[in-house]
């Protein structure tokens, strides 16, 4: 007896290998994935402007990365005594304006360099439900926790989410044309507005990538939000908060996404090098400094196998870690 909706996903013609810049940008799904092919060393951009959850905001990003916009004193805005971006996630906060500004944009010219060079761009949107500043009208990333009478609170249209992302595609379309965009939903569930209302607002975002995959620039989309709702379908697969998706599911839905989008040689040798990054995350359990040597030096070897057959991938810092635990 099956006990789950399971279903097909058509893997990608286009592959992503070690030589393939990736660039997600968008809710804290985006982050899980992204953060998956860095645990690998493969080249990644996660968030640049910080995690983005409406259409309205990523695509913003993304304009100020392409239009190599410089933020100055007047794009900030000072909330007990802390200068923040409302492009921007807290983590571009700072009480030195100065400091702040360089941070934003640094990271923005540096974000156009690799998507200059990038083979994929993920855009993934978590809420079709956006504040705006009710000093200006602007449509805010984030509300930095400033109280909620300072902004409004709407739901964006279908039509008008693929309006403004029809204009983008054609951006991204004419500034790199061999780019390859794919559309995700988020799993995680918005329920500030209750229940009805995160599925009406998941709903608009559905309705929205249906039309804007029917763009000419031919982009696509990868079913992660299916693979949680109609699959996995448990409590089980979600975090103590009952909201956002547990390790186990972010594995299953790695293991689709690389079944997808890795040939099997890559995703191999992902396996290795990620096995490698995780054990510097190990937590030694021994204090017998002859079981410590010969851990590293297994590590250490498998390290030099890696890098002499791959050359490409950097193993530096983990090389650095277990080199030093000789030395203890």
């Amino acid at each position: 007896m099956e006990l789950r909706t399971t279903f097909n996903i058509e893997p990608s013609p286009d592959k992503i290998t070690y030589k393939d810049p990736v660039l997600f940008i968008g809710s804290c799904f985006a982050t899980s994935m992204g953060n998956q092919l860095e645990l690998g060393r493969m080249p990644v951009m996660i968030n640049p402007s910080g995690t983005v959850y409406n259409p309205a905001s990523v695509c913003n990003t993304i304009n100020t990365i392409t239009g190599k916009k410089t933020y100055d004193r007047s794009d900030l805005v000072k909330f007990d005594d802390i200068w923040i971006s409302f492009d921007h996630y807290t983590d571009f906060s700072s009480s030195d304006p100065q400091k702040i500004l360089e941070k934003i944009n640094k990271t923005s010219a540096e974000a156009l360099t690799f998507l200059a060079h990038a083979k994929f761009l993920f855009i993934t949107f978590g809420t079709a439900r956006v504040f705006r500043w009710k000093d200006t009208g602007k449509i805010v990333s984030n509300c930095h926790k400033i109280p909620s009478i300072r902004f409004t609170h709407e739901l964006l249209s279908p039509d008008f989410i693929a309006n403004f992302w029809a204009d983008q595609l054609d951006n991204l379309k004419s500034l790199f044309p061999d780019l390859k965009v794919v559309f995700t939903i988020s799993p995680v569930r918005h329920l500030k507005d209750g229940a009805h209302g995160n599925q009406v607002s998941k709903s608009v975002l559905f309705l929205a990538v249906e039309k804007l995959l029917e763009h000419t620039s031919r982009p696509s989309y990868f079913p992660a939000y299916e693979l949680v709702m109609d699959d996995l379908r448990d409590y089980r697969f979600y975090d103590d908060d009952m909201l956002h998706i547990s390790d186990m599911a972010v594995d299953y839905i790695w293991k689709a996404f690389t079944d997808c989008y890795l040939d099997k040689k890559t995703a191999g040798l992902w396996k290795e090098v990620a096995s490698i990054s995780k054990a510097v995350l190990h937590r030694i359990q021994t204090y017998d400094k002859k079981q410590i040597v010969k851990f590293s030096e297994t590590i250490l070897s498998r390290i030099d196998l890696i890098t002499q057959k791959n050359p490409f991938v950097n193993l530096e810092k983990e090389r650095e870690y277990f080199t030093g635990l000789l030395k203890i």
